[in-house]
């Protein structure tokens, strides 16, 4: 299969049919995730780097699955155990990984840029798992597989993302990620929670009124308040943030009938989205997500890296 791709750092890089072939090689990946023996040969003698300079769960744990799951060898460091901290710079500790004969780094940075600054200066395969509030390109591509999943098609669907616009790397990917797809697409927050530029996104609506916003979607997106990333507090308190903006079970009465309900964790409970919202039964795909995030991240690793056969047979 040939993919034309060497890096996965910028959604926007990525056209239509580039996504739907990851999404189609992650639900062929479903099949080896419901083995009993969950492994397949595909990047058996790859080498990968997980270089989480910030603190994660799903993406990180995704990630180091998916390797595992491929026969891929992984490296797991960042933050205090790197050298960083001794005063050497990141170029110069690329450099260094790099001399082992790697093949990928997975990196994610709390500073926006850093995913291209290793591609520039290492010469392998990077995926960015998160920098900063630039984009995080692979949760874009788990939240499209996991909706596709749910309603058979993306195209035509309208999608309200809501909460934190302006501190968000999840919308930075997402946004274009569902408008190449050919969603309709509504952000809904507070004016303080919205970037300067909202038209930048490239969202078709921008709206402060998420009861006159939800009739309409087909999917409701929750984020979490990015409170590590922003000084101060850009609403009274978190009482009033979930009166006018959370997802609750009051709210459900407005949604169609066969709306579903994202979230890309962690979830803040009582705030973005309360228990029953969270755990619904028949809207809530948060789960599907995480599920999503092992898939999608071994297509993501099979495609870039040219695996040795179609990743399926063992």
């Amino acid at each position: 299969m040939a993919f034309n791709h060497k890096h996965l750092i910028d959604i926007t890089e990525y056209s239509a049919d580039d996504i739907m072939t990851i999404l189609e090689t992650a639900k062929n990946f479903k099949q080896v995730n419901e083995r009993r023996i969950k492994k397949v040969p595909t990047l058996k003698g790859f080498t990968v780097v997980n270089m989480f300079n910030e603190p994660s769960t799903r993406t990180r744990s995704s990630f180091e699955i998916a390797e595992k799951r491929l026969s891929a060898d992984s490296l797991n460091f960042g933050g205090s155990s790197t050298a960083t901290v001794k005063g050497e710079s990141l170029v110069d500790t690329v450099k260094t990984l790099c001399s082992y004969k790697i093949d990928c780094i997975v990196v994610r940075d709390r500073w926006a840029g850093v995913p291209r600054k290793i591609a520039d200066v290492s010469g392998v395969s990077v995926i960015d798992a998160g920098d900063g509030k630039h984009q995080h390109p692979t949760q874009a591509l788990l939240d499209l597989y996991s909706i596709w999943e749910e309603k058979g098609d993306l195209a035509g669907l309208h999608v309200g993302v809501v909460g934190d616009i302006a501190h968000s790397r999840v919308c930075g990917s997402l946004i274009p990620a569902l408008k190449i797809m050919g969603c309709e697409v509504t952000v809904v927050a507070p004016p303080t929670l919205l970037p300067a530029r909202p038209d930048i996104l490239g969202a078709d609506h921008v709206t402060s009124n998420l009861d006159e916003a939800l009739p309409e979607l087909d999917v409701v997106y929750m984020l979490r308040i990015q409170r590590e990333r922003f000084e101060g507090a850009p609403y009274p308190n978190l009482r009033e943030y979930n009166l006018l903006y959370g997802l609750t079970e009051q709210r459900d009465k407005l949604l169609k009938p066969d709306a579903c309900v994202c979230h890309p964790g962690p979830i803040n409970r009582g705030v973005e989205l309360d228990s029953f919202m969270a755990d619904h039964p028949k809207r809530s795909i948060i789960l599907d997500q995480v599920y999503a995030g092992v898939l999608v991240r071994m297509a993501a690793l099979y495609l870039l890296l040219g695996g040795s056969n179609d990743g399926i047979d063992a």
